[in-house]
């Protein structure tokens, strides 16, 4: 999206006073403000300062995450994989965002890496960070 919407100060303050959103340094406090996200996650009509929220919300989470509880070294194949297991999702499910069955026949083997365009349409698809298929 190129358009901004004007964020409303007084408006975005409320939503922090509620929220209180600080650094993140125990599992109760990402499951309050993780719980808060989802939340969020789950509306089509955030406004713009709710959306602002939840990106401050994600980087609070994405970094305690990182800090407390790192991915291990998965290569990207593998976590394709492993998240189409875990939905069980098939080769014909997935070959649509892959670009052709026959790519994603080459992705899911092994024999050819995940492109940066097939990266984030994977990471929409999936709803995930993109670095996961990078």
């Amino acid at each position: 999206m190129s358009t901004t919407l004007e964020i409303r100060d007084s408006v975005y303050a409320k939503l922090l006073a509620k929220s209180l959103p600080r650094p993140i340094r125990t599992g109760a406090e990402h499951a309050r403000l993780t719980a808060m996200l989802l939340e969020m996650d789950e509306r089509d009509d955030l406004t713009p300062e709710e959306e602002a929220l939840a990106e401050v919300l994600t980087l609070l989470i994405e970094d305690y995450e990182d800090k407390y509880h790192p991915l291990p070294g998965v290569s990207p194949n593998e976590s394709l994989n492993s998240l189409m297991e875990e939905r069980g999702l098939k080769h014909k499910d997935i070959w649509p965002v892959l670009g052709n069955k026959g790519a994603a026949t080459e992705v899911l083997s092994g024999r050819r890496s995940i492109s940066k365009a097939q990266a984030k349409r994977l990471s929409e698809y999936f709803r995930v960070p993109v670095d996961l298929f990078i």
